[in-house]
């Protein structure tokens, strides 16, 4: 991903385990394969949840960074079928 390119927001803040994770797989399989997303998720787990989806359904954790109230991640939607 180019530093100036654009990715969708799908904010997933307030929702509790196992929502943010399972919200994510479900956009993830509507995008092409390639395309590229920023998950924010306010639930403690989703640092372990969304990394752990994104292994299983072979897309790629580009970032993973902290922010004050939540935590986001920037993910690429991999080419396996889901």
């Amino acid at each position: 991903m180019l530093s100036g390119e654009m990715s969708e927001e799908l904010d997933l803040r307030g929702l509790k385990c196992p929502l943010p994770a399972m919200l994510a797989r479900k956009k993830l399989a509507a995008m092409a394969a390639g395309e590229s997303i920023w998950v924010l998720a306010s639930d403690p787990l989703s640092v372990v949840d969304i990394p752990h989806m994104c292994g299983q359904e072979g897309h790629q954790m580009i970032e993973s960074k902290a922010a004050p109230d939540h935590h986001r991640f920037l993910i690429r939607r991999g080419s396996v079928p889901v």
